[in-house]
């Protein structure tokens, strides 16, 4: 599946704009991180396109995300290797990640949250956002709160964050019309 029929596939199952541009967001982001570590950044960009495609069916219920996805997608004809992915990124009911890809898609989840909000700060600018901004907001606890800061950490043995950071911007300033940036 690439990424066009994966974005179809998508807009299907979401609605929401929020999560849309959540899953545009991280997309981007699985790219940059694919592209850095010699990996498919279709692959990549896929499964981060489709990553919360259940999220809306479940109403957000943990002991369900992931699992439901699995299932659309298996029936959608993504590769059992990829369904596996997104149903293993729902980190309360599983974890242990040790593929580049599911390692990638736990950070970027949570990192494109906490980019998107610093270039929000700066009016939408996503060209005024430097590794050194996303760092220092990373510190505070209260930005972004529901970005989850351990799961960006877990990048730590593919790269260092500082290099997540820029690789997280450098995608989001290529979607930024997608995800409400300029």
């Amino acid at each position: 599946m690439d990424s066009a029929e994966a974005e179809r596939l998508l807009h299907q199952h979401v609605t929401t704009g929020s999560l849309l541009v959540h899953s545009y967001a991280t997309a981007a982001v699985m790219a940059k991180i694919a592209e850095h570590l010699g990996e498919d950044a279709e692959t990549f960009r896929v499964i981060g396109l489709l990553h919360d495609i259940d999220y809306e069916r479940t109403g957000g219920d943990m002991t369900r995300h992931g699992l439901e996805g699995y299932h659309i997608l298996i029936e959608a004809g993504l590769p059992e290797e990829q369904a596996r992915v997104i149903m293993r990124h729902n980190h309360m009911l599983f974890g242990d990640y040790t593929e580049p890809v599911e390692i990638a898609l736990q950070a970027a989840d949570s990192v494109s949250g906490l980019v998107l909000a610093c270039a929000r700060v700066k009016g939408g600018k996503i060209d005024e956002v430097s590794p050194k901004t996303v760092r220092k907001k990373f510190k505070e606890k209260s930005f972004a709160a529901g970005c989850e800061r351990e799961r960006i950490a877990a990048i730590e043995p593919l790269m260092d964050t500082d290099t997540l950071y820029r690789l997280a911007i450098e995608g989001l300033a290529e979607v930024k019309d997608r995800v409400g940036l300029v």
